[in-house]
């Protein structure tokens, strides 16, 4: 089949449907948040020239020969986070206060990712988006396959 072409032209973002109950613990205990980050990993798969340079074409069409050899490697010439270089640091960094409680939804369409919290754990963590089974406590890594949203609860204890 076409997976590949599926891949290299754009599997990106997440639609992620939270039960209509709300979050719990897994145990029955509700699990409120005062806000929802998004973490969007991206693949690109940019053709290039023979010097190296970023190819552009008119149409889809035109670039089909180009985007099969990429294909054929699935070795993305981008990877960035939420669509752009720097769309999560700096005056774009994901911020919280201290005891803000905070819903962190990862997606990454193309490979398997390991979101690691820096000076924390996920107190509650669902790997792979599924909410109605007991979620993971105290992560600070967990894994999400390719293709996959998942969602880590964190109540930030420090700045």
């Amino acid at each position: 089949g076409m997976v590949p072409w599926h891949v290299t032209s754009g599997m990106n973002g997440a639609i992620m449907v939270l039960p209509r109950e709300g979050l719990t613990d897994g145990h029955g205990k509700e699990l409120t948040y005062d806000r929802v980050y998004y973490v969007g990993e991206q693949d690109f798969y940019v053709p290039r020239d023979e010097e190296g340079n970023y190819k552009k074409y008119d149409s889809v069409g035109d670039a089909y020969d180009d985007t099969l050899k990429v294909m054929r490697t699935l070795t993305p010439s981008h990877i960035v986070f939420n669509g752009a270089v720097g769309a999560l640091t700096g005056d774009n960094a994901l911020k919280a206060k201290v005891g803000e409680k905070v819903l962190v939804v990862h997606s990454q369409a193309n490979r398997d990712t390991r979101p690691h919290l820096i000076g924390g754990h996920g107190d509650y963590v669902w790997a792979t988006g599924k909410f109605h089974n007991i979620p993971d406590v105290d992560q600070e890594t967990w894994f999400i396959p390719g293709g996959t949203a998942g969602a880590a609860f964190y109540t930030f204890q420090q700045p």
